[in-house]
């Protein structure tokens, strides 16, 4: 029998033993469980983190571009000005230029006209012209060329501001020049040009012209340089033509419509009234100096008169081969000669008077000589009717100095 009290020894599985592996197997895997799930939340989180900066950079490039974009709800496109604008850099002729333009465009007008033509088809027929004019007095008195205003039954003028006035008189014309004098009544306070001296102007020398251009460009602007003096040319205006003579050169563009608008220096003194063009090359105008308009001037200012100075002679400029042809001693001025039946001296005239011959050699009117600084016709221009004047000539090759008291020409 056994003892109930005998101890026994009992194999039994060793709980310890086999229960250590088993619970460090289950840590172990419940470690690379954590693990895993730890490395696929921060894989998620990263994710969505980079999904959100996507979405935010996507945003900030949209209204970017829906900032620009016309259609943008209430936002208005700009202007991209640059930083280095070319159109910023002024050059100091282009500042001269400008100042020029400045200065005088106040005072340079448009002339408008209506005339009347007969049609042996249509009748009675209305025309419209255009030109350009100069303020010479702030009491309203114009400056423009007689070819603008032929044959005109009306004359309008509209200054650079706009203000139109349509009834504007004719005082007259120079019966030797290709200028003529304008009024607008009832004002006393227009903007009026600096004239300049027109016996000074030097080939080669910048200028501007300014000018109704085809009479529908108001004060368009170019420029040149003076390329000649002294030019004589033959200007026809519709079926008259007119033989002007000591005209400036200029390739400064002179449009039709830019007729009686000034030639300027660029200290915007007016040296010259833009008068033609040569038809068949490009860049040749010729403008009338106006030295050859101060004498007119100065009875139109005092009283609205039109009253032209003359010496009473006829002559021949002198050129190398004028002086060559008739053995002159001098290669310039002016020789009192007629090769028609019309007399070389007129008779009871202002030149008779003094006692300039025929064949005298003109030099010098006043202090100017008779030449590249003008010739007799623009010189004595300078001068009213009434004015005495010293006139230097040679004769049998002596110099000498008479004195004329210039009197209104007679047409």
């Amino acid at each position: 029998m056994n003892d109930p009290d005998e101890k026994k020894t009992l194999e039994v599985p060793d709980e310890t033993a086999s229960a250590a592996p088993s619970k460090q197997a289950g840590e172990n895997t419940l470690s690379q469980d954590r693990v895993g799930h730890s490395r696929k939340t921060q894989w998620i989180v990263t994710t969505c983190i980079l999904g959100v900066l996507c979405l935010v950079a996507a945003g900030i490039a949209f209204m970017a571009f829906w900032s620009k974009s016309p259609q943008g709800s209430g936002l208005v496109s700009q202007h991209q000005s640059l930083n280095n604008d070319g159109n910023k850099v002024v050059t100091q002729e282009e500042e001269n230029i400008t100042g020029v333009v400045d200065k005088v465009s106040p005072t340079v007008v448009s002339v408008t006209t209506k005339s009347q033509s007969e049609s042996p088809y249509l009748g009675t027929q209305e025309q419209e012209g255009a030109g350009t004019g100069i303020i010479v007095g702030k009491n309203g008195y114009i400056l423009t060329n007689k070819h603008v205003i032929d044959g005109a039954t009306t004359v309008g003028v509209i200054l650079s501001d706009g203000t139109s006035y349509t009834d504007v008189k004719v005082l007259g014309t120079d019966p030797l020049n290709d200028v003529a004098f304008l009024k607008i009544d009832g004002v006393s306070n227009l903007p009026a040009a600096e004239l300049g001296d027109s016996t000074s102007v030097r080939v080669g020398q910048k200028v501007v012209a300014i000018g109704n251009s085809l009479g529908q460009y108001q004060n368009t602007v170019t420029s040149g340089i003076i390329s000649g003096t002294g030019r004589p040319v033959s200007a026809q205006a519709g079926n008259s033509i007119e033989s002007l003579t000591d005209l400036i050169q200029t390739d400064a563009a002179i449009n039709p419509g830019n007729s009686g608008g000034p030639l300027l220096n660029l200290k915007g003194q007016v040296i010259g009234i833009n008068t033609a063009i040569a038809q068949d090359a490009q860049g040749i105008g010729f403008s009338i100096p106006i030295n050859s308009t101060k004498g007119v001037l100065k009875g139109v200012l005092a009283g609205g008169e039109v009253r032209r100075a003359y010496i009473g002679v006829n002559f021949i400029p002198i050129t190398a081969d004028v002086a060559k042809h008739y053995n002159l001693s001098v290669k310039k001025g002016a020789y009192v000669f007629s090769g028609n039946d019309a007399a070389a001296v007129v008779a009871g005239g202002p030149g008779a008077k003094a006692g300039i011959k025929d064949k005298d050699i003109i030099t010098k009117i006043g202090s100017i000589e008779v030449g590249d600084r003008g010739g007799i016709a623009s010189l004595v221009g300078e001068y009213a009717p009434g004015e005495t004047i010293q006139v230097t000539l040679i004769r049998g090759g002596q110099t000498m100095t008479v004195t004329v008291t210039l009197e209104a020409y007679k047409t």
